[in-house]
C-alpha cells in the first residue's frame, strides 16, 4: 500500500512524486493515464520546443469538448502523457505576480511561495535573490539576435509605440513588453516529468504507472483509502493511505464529482452518493479569453523553427502574443506567412462552471467557460484589439507585415467570432477557508469535510492568475510538497528507507 497515491503525472504530478519520495521511508505511486517511458526514451516530437503536438490525432493529448460562450463551441486539448501538457505546451514559464496573491489563504503570500518559485527553477539570466539558481528546471529567454522575424518585430514596434521594455518578465513588477521565460535548454523543451523525475533512476519507493486511469476515489466513511482504476484493461482497486488529485482543472474537479463529492442536487441527480457536500466544486471556473487578430507576413519572410512564442507584450490586464506560427498549424511545424496575434484577457471578470453530464467517469464533463460575460472583460479587451492594431500597423510599416484582417472592427461581434482560449484553467477546486462555502481544499491542499484527500494542482487558485499557469502550478506542487513533509513530522509508516531502482511500467 502507498503512502501517498498521485493521481496525474503532469507538472504538478511530478513534482510531488519527487519530493514525497525523498521522504524517508515514504512509499510512493504515480498513476499517469498516458503513456509512461524511461528518462532516455522520451519520444522526439516531445522535446522539440519548435513544435506543439496538439492536434486532433496527436497521441499525447485528450481533447474535451467545452462551450467558450453562449453558441460558441471549441474543444481544448490537455496533456495525456507522463510530464502532462508540460510535455506538449510552448514553454511558456511565467509567475504569477504578487498581486496575484492577495486572495490567496494566510500561508500562501507571494512572500511565502516566493521559496517555492525559486526552488523549481534553475534560471539562467538572473541570479538574485528573487530567482531560483539550483532548481531541475531550467529558465531561459531569448536574446535579441536569437529572435525571429515576427518577434523581433513586434518587439521593436512596441518599443516604438511607447510600451516599456521588460528583460524579465518573472520579476515581480513586471510589465511591459520583453523576452518570454522559457523552460528550454539546449533547444529542447524540458518538460517537468523530465525535469524532477529522470534524476531519480535508482529510487526504490517511487512506482510510476503509465497507461493507468483513475475512475474515482474509494472511501471508507469519509475517508479516503484509495482509488479505483483501469490498467491494462482491467479494473482494480489501488490502496493508500493519502490520496493527491493532480489531474489538472478538469479532471480532479470531474473525479470528486464522480465520487461524491460536490453539490449534494447534482450528484444525486445523476445517483452519485454523497460523500462530501462541498457545493464549490466545479465552480468558479476561470481562464483567459483570448483572441487571434489574423495577419499575414510579407512575402520571402519566415520565422524559422523557434519556440512558438518568443516576446510577448504584458501589463497584468491583457497580453499580447505574436505567435510564430500560424493558429492552422500549431500542431505541427509547417511555416507559412500567415499569423496570429493572441490577444489574451489576463484578469477576466467572467466565470465558468465544469458539470457532469453522466456518473460515467470516462465520459468528458460538461465546460461552459462563459467568456466575455462580464462587460468588463469584452471592454478591456477591444482596448486591447486597438493596441494590437497601432502595433500591427507599425509592423506594416516597416515592411514586415503584408496584410492586417481585414475585417478588422473591434467590436463584440468581432471578438465573439474570433474568440478562443489560453487554455490556463483554474479555481475549479478553489482553496479557501472552511467556512467558505465555495472552498473546496483549505490551505494545506486537503479536501474540506474528508480525510485522507488533497488537490494539488492548478484548479485549487482562488482566483485568476494574470500570467500563464505552468510556472505557478508547480510552485503549488513544491509549496504543497513542503507541507506535506511538516504535517508527515516522522517517516510515514508502512514504506521503505530504499532509495534505489525506480520502478516505471511502460506503455
Amino acid at each position: 500500500m502507498a503512502d501517498y497515491l498521485i493521481v496525474g503525472g503532469g507538472s504538478c504530478g511530478s513534482v510531488l512524486a519527487a519530493r514525497l519520495s525523498a521522504l524517508p521511508g515514504a512509499e510512493v505511486t504515480l498513476l499517469e493515464a498516458g503513456p509512461a517511458w524511461l528518462p532516455a526514451e522520451v519520444p522526439a516530437e516531445l522535446v522539440d520546443p519548435a513544435a506543439l503536438p496538439i492536434g486532433p490525432d496527436s497521441r499525447w493529448v485528450r481533447h474535451f469538448p467545452v462551450a467558450l460562450a453562449d453558441g460558441i463551441s471549441g474543444a481544448v486539448p490537455r496533456g495525456r502523457v507522463l510530464g502532462g501538457s508540460s510535455a506538449v505546451n510552448g514553454c511558456y514559464f511565467v509567475r504569477a505576480t504578487p498581486r496575484d496573491f492577495t486572495g490567496w489563504p494566510a500561508g500562501w503570500s507571494f512572500d511565502e511561495v516566493l521559496p517555492a518559485f525559486r526552488r523549481s527553477e534553475s534560471d539562467r539570466d538572473f541570479t538574485d535573490d528573487v530567482h531560483g539558481t539550483a532548481g531541475p528546471i531550467p529558465v531561459r529567454r531569448e536574446p535579441p539576435e536569437r529572435l525571429s522575424v515576427t518577434s523581433a518585430a513586434f518587439t521593436r514596434a512596441c518599443l516604438d509605440a511607447g510600451h516599456a521594455y521588460c528583460a524579465d518578465h518573472n520579476a515581480p513588477t513586471a510589465s511591459g513588453v520583453g523576452p518570454v521565460p522559457l523552460n528550454v535548454e539546449g533547444g529542447r523543451r524540458i518538460n517537468v516529468a523530465a525535469a524532477y523525475l529522470a534524476p531519480l533512476a535508482e529510487r526504490a519507493n517511487l512506482r510510476i504507472s503509465g497507461s493507468t486511469r483513475a475512475l474515482g476515489i474509494v472511501f471508507h466513511g469519509s475517508r479516503a483509502i484509495g482509488v479505483r482504476a483501469v490498467r491494462g484493461g482491467v479494473e482494480e482497486f489501488i490502496a493508500a493511505d493519502h490520496v493527491v488529485l493532480c489531474a489538472g482543472a478538469i479532471e480532479s474537479a470531474q473525479l470528486l464529482l464522480c465520487s461524491g463529492v460536490g453539490a449534494p442536487a447534482g450528484l444525486r441527480a445523476l445517483g452519485i452518493a454523497v460523500v462530501a457536500p462541498l457545493a464549490g466544486v466545479g465552480t468558479g471556473l476561470a481562464d483567459h479569453a483570448e483572441i487571434g487578430v489574423p495577419y499575414r507576413l510579407r512575402a520571402g519572410l519566415d520565422d524559422g523553427s523557434v519556440p512558438v512564442l518568443q516576446s510577448m507584450l504584458n501589463d497584468s490586464t491583457v497580453e499580447l502574443r505574436p505567435y510564430t506560427r500560424s493558429f492552422e498549424h500549431l500542431a505541427d511545424t509547417v511555416h507559412e506567412p500567415r499569423r496570429m496575434l493572441g490577444l489574451a484577457l489576463m484578469a477576466p471578470e467572467s466565470r465558468g462552471t465544469l458539470s457532469l453530464a453522466t456518473a460515467d467517469p470516462a465520459q468528458a464533463p460538461v465546460i461552459a467557460y462563459r467568456h466575455l460575460d462580464a462587460a468588463s472583460d469584452r471592454a478591456a479587451l477591444r482596448a486591447a484589439s486597438e493596441v494590437a492594431r497601432d502595433v500591427l500597423e507599425r509592423m506594416r510599416a516597416a515592411g514586415v507585415v503584408a496584410e492586417i484582417d481585414p475585417d478588422y472592427a473591434p467590436h463584440d461581434d468581432w471578438l465573439r467570432a474570433r474568440l478562443g482560449t489560453s487554455q490556463h484553467m483554474t479555481g475549479t477546486c478553489r482553496m479557501g477557508t472552511a467556512d467558505d462555502p465555495l472552498a473546496v481544499v483549505g490551505a494545506d491542499c486537503r479536501v474540506h469535510g474528508v480525510d485522507g484527500l488533497s488537490v494539488v494542482d492548478a484548479s485549487i487558485a482562488p482566483t485568476p492568475i494574470s500570467r500563464g499557469i505552468h510556472a505557478t502550478a508547480v510552485m503549488i506542487a513544491e509549496r504543497a510538497a513542503e507541507l506535506m513533509a511538516k504535517d508527515a513530522g516522522a517517516p510515514p509508516s508502512g514504506g521503505s528507507s530504499s532509495v534505489s531502482g525506480v520502478t516505471t511500467l511502460l506503455s
